[in-house]
């Protein structure tokens, strides 16, 4: 069973920033997808950021792109988004996720964190 821990979020004002970081327990060596998404009550998931450990190439949804980066620590296997010039549109539940590719947001969704909050106001 794969354990994914999430630790960070929380509430921030917008253009503020916040850091989301994902502990998982997964073989550092092997090839797979590990990122984030979110969903927001009464909105559809969305796909915010993955990245693939095997060439480490990133997916990002458009509207993140230049305010949002995903990085991995490889020797403890953790992924981290770091979030800048936040939106209030950013604000919801953010999950970690890993799966076997990065292909489309679908091939990371095997499994899946607890979530964590992101408000922004």
């Amino acid at each position: 069973h794969v354990q994914l821990v999430e630790s960070g979020g929380g509430s921030v004002q917008t253009g503020g920033s916040l850091r989301l970081s994902c502990a998982a327990s997964l073989n550092p060596t092997s090839n797979y997808c590990l990122g984030w998404i979110r969903q927001a009550p009464g909105k559809e998931r969305e796909g915010v950021a993955l990245i693939y450990t095997g060439d480490h190439s990133a997916y990002y949804l458009d509207s993140v792109k230049g305010r949002f980066t995903i990085s991995r620590d490889y020797a403890q296997n953790i992924v981290d988004l770091r979030m800048n010039s936040l939106k209030y549109e950013d604000s919801a539940l953010y999950y970690c996720v890993t799966g076997p590719h990065c292909t489309d947001v679908v091939g990371c969704l095997r499994d899946w964190g607890q979530g964590t909050q992101v408000t922004v106001s």
